[in-house]
């Protein structure tokens, strides 16, 4: 909206209208920072004025969060007993902040805009589906596995058409091609690397269920994360903050040449995506926090991971979010060591998966695994973005 407001008070200095020029503060909002920074905003301060009431609400409805017995995880249920009854969904809360802040600030009919939001809430309907499942059944398990991936798939899979196929996704600038953006081919398909100012590989139809495969892993890595007060939202700011800065350097010709990295004119505008989600994991950690007010649930892990692992394809940093979200590679490598190593030898690698359930097994407080996996975070998103700067 604020950009249409700047677009119609832009259309109207042109014509000369008297009243445009005491209104030249409208200028404003044709930048990307300065809309984006406006999102961030929104999206926190909503999220305190409606976090109160939306907790209240879920409680109502006692739409608590279901607990694994003791037979399931044993020492566990003793360390996460006082959780039980916390309420879950309140990803809602993340989701409606977002939705608001780019529907106010973001340029809704920007292709890149339209296939992130497209993923963040359609795996956060799937997400919606889960929780209310568990809750309903009064039981940890939600909707079936197999169920909960082919649903993944298909949203995946609509996003990887979505960008493979139209021109304004497809069409990217590398650094050491000496033509106009235009006229390029359909680089999507080359896959990048950190470090190097070319391509790596050209992936060519093979790049949809590569970029399939991005987006799943994501949205399940986050949501193998979400186990302890704080954890996931944390790292997802730290994330979300790091691809915000390649987000705007991949939409700015100057930053492209200086740094050498793939460029497209129309990808800067995901930055306020990725902003509106910074402010609305703030808000949101602010009753996330130890001891925990209320849980996101697979509504927000899903929709979150399913958000940055589409924001890193589109970005053409999809390598690089093995780095800049490294904790939530752990979580998620753990559970398949864990479980190749059960199925294979029939013992176990960690006390424990997720990874952080095996710190909190061997003697950490759970305050202790939060901060130090948040200290990790920034530490992984910094080393990403040091990429940045190719030799």
């Amino acid at each position: 909206m604020l950009y249409w407001i700047y677009e119609w008070w832009a259309k109207a200095n042109e014509a000369g209208a008297e009243w445009s020029h005491g209104l030249r503060f409208l200028n404003w909002f044709q930048y990307i920072s300065v809309r984006a920074g406006l999102a961030t905003m929104i999206a926190f301060l909503l999220s305190l004025i409606i976090g109160p009431r939306i907790i209240r609400k879920l409680i109502s409805l006692k739409v608590g969060q279901p607990i694994r017995t003791a037979e399931e995880v044993h020492k566990l249920a003793e360390l996460h007993g006082k959780k039980v009854g916390t309420p879950t969904m309140g990803g809602v809360m993340i989701l409606g902040t977002v939705l608001v802040s780019v529907l106010l600030c973001g340029r809704l009919l920007n292709p890149f805009v339209t296939v992130v939001m497209f993923a963040l809430l359609s795996l956060g309907l799937l997400g919606f589906m889960d929780d209310y499942t568990k809750v309903v059944k009064k039981s940890s398990d939600g909707v079936s596995g197999r169920t909960k991936l082919f649903w993944q798939l298909v949203v995946g899979a609509f996003v990887a058409i979505f960008l493979y196929t139209k021109p304004e996704t497809s069409q990217w600038l590398f650094s050491d091609q000496n033509i106009a953006w235009a006229d390029s081919e359909r680089n999507i398909a080359h896959l990048s690397i950190p470090v190097s100012k070319s391509p790596f590989l050209y992936l060519g139809i093979f790049a949809i269920p590569f970029f399939v495969l991005v987006l799943m892993g994501s949205s399940n890595a986050v949501n193998l994360t979400d186990g302890l007060d704080g954890l996931a939202i944390g790292c997802t700011i730290t994330v979300a903050l790091a691809y915000t800065v390649l987000a705007y350097v991949a939409g700015n010709y100057n930053a492209h040449e200086y740094l050498s990295v793939p460029y497209n004119p129309f990808v800067g505008e995901v930055c306020i995506i990725l902003m509106a989600l910074v402010g609305a994991s703030f808000g949101f950690l602010w009753f996330n926090a130890y001891p925990a007010k209320v849980f996101m649930g697979d509504t927000g892990s899903l929709a979150i991971g399913g958000c940055i692992g589409t924001t890193a394809i589109c970005v053409r940093q999809e390598l690089l979010l093995v780095i800049i979200g490294g904790i939530f590679v752990m979580e998620a490598l753990s559970v398949m060591l864990q479980v190749a190593s059960f199925k294979s030898t029939g013992k176990r690698i960690f006390r424990m998966s997720p990874i952080h359930h095996h710190f909190e097994l061997g003697g950490w407080k759970e305050t202790q695994v939060i901060i130090r996996f948040w200290i990790l975070s920034i530490l992984f998103a910094l080393i990403g973005l040091a990429t940045l700067k190719i030799l």
